[in-house]
């Protein structure tokens, strides 16, 4: 007998660690290959994971709600000496399928094998079957889904369960009398319902109330950022709160440093390390603004972790800046500088993201004056800035022409009021109005 390694795997470029959400098997279990052994939750996806090799459950690492990084042994398999080797052999195989496939259980080299037996490739149609979980073989049954219809994005094919949630977000969106007329003459084995379609010539519009509509089902980021925003504000009775900021105090400092800076530092001088550095004095003002609801108990956070909206492609991501009361001015702008060119390329890791206790929201940037952010739970305050614009005003009874702002606060009122919110803007006011921090 032999036994067989199972690894974390690693799900995605910038991916260091997992959280095992539930595993399938316990220690005494026999699994076939390709049998779901556990799931894995990362920040970005969560995923079943297939046993790379068919035996019994030997060893669990693991428990359930583990965060645990990339490439450690969670479980080990016992097999035969043929089914260790097949193992090796399936982990080490590249795909044949030209579509992106999602990383399986890596395997370590099994302590015995004999030679390699090759695996047998699995029947159109009840390879499917053989090949997906119950859970997603009973939602199948359920829906009256043929799962050889169902396009697998698994390992060796596998129909995930978001697979099949993929399926019929998109069999919905097809009329039925096309699709009718598409069950009835599709052939015997369909990989997906665009091919489907195609081979009777349908589309994949539909009609609503008369109108035309193309359903797309969400990203899975686009899916939680929806579900975190509906439950904050089921959670939080949100207020917002206004203050208009003269910047023209920073944005001479910043005309004037600004070539220097980027000389002695590498990169560009942005506006945001200023909002950054009023918002810390802000929260130093007004410490319930640093803190979160636990049922009847607030949580005040000893630490200012500064969570700073990054717009990238698919949705927005809030990178941290960790301990950002112990950061100086260029501190702050080269972590902030760091954080969203990595959110951009995609190479943050989960600690990245992980920690935040007061958010600001850059609206502005997009030529927004005013807006009412949501708060980032469990966070009970968040931070808006709006678009810079110069205006009359009135300085000294005389009429000049400066740089303003619009600043908002939203806050969570079962724990701050308007006083903690006018005392908090009007901090940040002050800091920016009259700037004396060095930034060089």
């Amino acid at each position: 007998m032999a036994k067989t390694d199972v690894l974390m795997p690693q799900m995605g470029e910038s991916i260091s660690e997992g959280t095992l959400t539930r595993w399938h098997k316990k220690v005494g279990d026999s699994i076939a290959r390709e049998e779901i052994l556990l799931e894995i939750s990362t920040d970005k996806v969560d995923t079943e994971i297939p046993s790379p090799v068919a035996g019994v459950v030997a060893e669990i690492l693991a428990k359930e709600g583990d965060t645990v990084t990339v490439n450690s042994v969670i479980a080990r398999i016992e097999t035969s000496g043929a089914g260790a080797a097949v193992g090796a052999a399936v982990a080490a195989k590249p795909a044949s399928s030209t579509q992106s496939q999602p990383p399986a259980a890596a395997v370590a080299a099994p302590v015995s094998s004999s030679a390699a037996v090759p695996a047998a490739s699995a029947p159109a149609g009840g390879g499917a079957l053989a090949s997906s979980s119950p859970l997603v073989r009973k939602m199948a049954a359920e829906h009256g889904i043929d799962l050889s219809q169902v396009a697998g994005t698994g390992m060796a094919g596998k129909v995930s369960k978001q697979d099949l949630l993929s399926f019929l977000e998109t069999r919905s969106s097809v009329p039925a009398l096309v699709r009718d007329a598409a069950q009835a003459a599709a052939p015997a084995v369909v990989t997906s319902p665009v091919q489907h379609l195609q081979s009777i010539g349908g589309s994949m519009e539909g009609l609503v109330d008369g109108v035309r509509v193309e359903r797309v089902p969400m990203t899975t980021m686009r899916r939680k950022i929806a579900e975190h925003m509906v439950m904050s504000k089921h959670t939080s009775p949100h207020v917002t709160s206004v203050i208009e900021v003269d910047l023209q105090r920073v944005v001479d400092v910043r005309a004037k440093a600004k070539n220097a800076f980027e000389a002695a530092n590498g990169f560009k001088l942005s506006f945001m390390p200023f909002f950054m550095a009023a918002a810390v004095q802000a929260i130093k003002a007004v410490p319930i603004s640093n803190a979160s609801v636990e049922g009847t108990t607030i949580l005040y956070k000893k630490d200012i972790n500064l969570g700073i909206a990054v717009a990238i492609d698919s949705g927005l991501i809030l990178p941290v800046i960790k301990r950002a009361a112990d950061k100086s001015f260029v501190g702050l702008g080269r972590d902030l500088n760091d954080l969203a060119e990595r959110a951009r390329t995609k190479k943050l890791s989960p600690d990245d993201v992980r920690g935040g206790t007061f958010s600001i929201s850059n609206f502005g940037g997009f030529g927004t004056i005013i807006g009412q952010p949501i708060i980032n739970q469990p966070q009970v305050a968040i931070m808006g800035i709006g678009a810079m614009t110069k205006k009359p005003v009135v300085v000294n009874d005389a009429i000049a022409i400066r740089t303003t702002c619009y600043v908002v606060l939203s806050f969570d009122h079962r724990v701050l009021d308007g006083s903690d919110s006018g005392k908090f803007l009007s901090t940040v006011k002050d800091v920016l109005e009259n700037w004396t921090e060095p930034i060089i």
